[in-house]
This record gives structure tokens, C-alpha cells and sequence, in this order.
């Protein structure tokens, strides 16, 4: 991915990647968004984009498997989020979901991820340390929460699901305080144009209904300025 495209797509945010994609295929229908509410560590934080570093974990019950096998596993975990193409995002399933309990994601290992070079995380699992967390490195997760629980990391780079969203390793995910999608590999050549087309179709609306005297007649001729220039 070039430049100029990363930066475009972390200066807008993930409803309107959703709608360019839409753009950029010439039909309604893309589905590979998140479901349900989700939270952000810093609402006010841009976009992150990156190719998926996935991993799964658990933290309800200790870890059945010998310690030492744990404990390697936790190190290949570190190893496969220090690799492989970049920009990158941490992309990690709590299997527990919907009843997580272990915050993975707090001050420590955040910052650890940060060092790392990802730009941040996308999980259905936990996250705390609110406030205590680096800057630049957002988490958006499924729920906020004190503890660690018996976290482990139980498989590495396998697809996993995020709020009912599939997510296979290394695909291109753009993530922001609404929730996260993925961006098809096809699309992306034709990405940056249509997401010029979509801000500059919007200004349409946008800019009347932000003036004074705007009314139902304005709105009307508005309204056909923009359903023309989306043909």
C-alpha cells in the first residue's frame, strides 16, 4: 500500500471507508463490517490501518497445557506480532466472548505492541489501564474490565471472528470508535478515487443544509445534485 492511500484512509473513518467500498464496487451490499457496539480506548484517536497480526486467546480458566509449552507459545505470539507486512494491527479473539473476563489489553502489553510497530488493536476481548495507555495506539474493544483472569495465548496467526466479522490473517482491516471492517483486496486500487468521489458527492447535501435559509426546496434541489452525481 502506498503512502498517499495509508494516509488518505487514516484521515477518514470507518463509515465512510464502508460506503467508498460501495463506491468502488458500484453496488450496495458490502457485509464485512463488525457487528454491535463496540468501545474505544480513545474515541477521539484517528483510524487505524493495517494488514491483521490475529491470534487467539483465553483467560476464564488456567491454561490446561505444561507451562513451558505456555510460556513458548506466548514468545511465538510476540515473535508473530513483530513480523509480516506493515502497517500492522493486532487483531486478537477472545474466545471467551461474550464472557470475557481477562484484560489483555492494559498499559504493559499495550506498549509492548507499540514497540513492536503495530498501530494498534482490535478485539472482542477486554482492555483497562484507561488513561495509562500509550498514545498512538489505539484498542478497540468489546468491553473494559479490572482483571487479567487467566489470560493465554491458545493459537496464532488462524483466522478468527471479531463481532461477528471473519478475519483472515494479513488481510488490510480499518478499525476507528464504530467498529471495524475489511477492506476487499480488489477494491483497494480504485480505493482513493472513490473515496474523493464520495467526500465531494456528500459536500452536495452537506454544504446547503449547513447554510441560513436552507428549506425543503433547497433540500430538494440538493437532493437531485447528489443522486445525479452518484450515478
Amino acid at each position: 500500500m502506498n503512502t498517499e492511500l495509508l494516509d488518505l484512509l487514516k484521515s477518514v473513518d470507518t463509515p465512510t471507508v464502508c460506503n467508498a467500498i460501495e463506491v468502488a464496487e458500484g453496488r450496495r451490499g458490502f457485509n464485512r463490517f463488525t457487528r454491535g457496539t463496540m468501545l474505544a480506548s480513545d474515541p477521539a484517536a484517528g483510524a487505524m490501518v493495517g494488514y491483521a497480526r490475529t491470534a487467539r486467546i483465553s483467560a476464564l480458566a488456567p491454561p490446561t497445557e505444561a507451562a513451558d509449552v505456555i510460556k513458548a507459545r506466548r514468545m511465538d505470539y510476540y515473535r508473530h506480532m513483530s513480523e509480516g507486512p506493515r502497517p500492522a494491527l493486532a487483531v486478537v479473539e477472545d474466545v471467551d466472548y461474550p464472557n470475557a473476563i481477562g484484560a489483555y489489553w492494559g498499559e504493559i502489553n499495550t506498549t509492548v505492541h507499540k514497540g513492536l510497530g503495530l498501530c494498534g488493536a482490535l478485539t472482542n476481548g477486554v482492555m483497562r489501564d484507561l488513561g495509562d495507555l500509550p498514545e498512538d495506539f489505539p484498542v478497540v474493544a468489546g468491553s473494559i474490565g479490572p482483571s487479567h483472569g487467566f489470560v493465554h495465548v491458545k493459537e496464532i496467526g488462524t483466522p478468527v471472528k471479531i463481532f461477528g466479522l471473519d478475519i483472515q490473517p494479513d488481510e488490510l482491516v480499518h478499525a476507528d470508535r464504530h467498529g471495524a471492517l475489511v477492506i476487499p483486496e480488489d477494491v483497494i486500487p480504485a480505493l482513493a478515487a472513490a473515496i474523493g468521489k464520495l467526500l465531494e458527492t456528500e459536500k452536495l447535501v452537506l454544504e446547503p443544509a449547513r447554510q441560513p435559509g436552507f428549506d425543503f426546496e433547497k433540500f430538494q434541489e440538493a437532493w437531485a445534485a447528489f443522486e445525479k452525481a452518484r450515478t
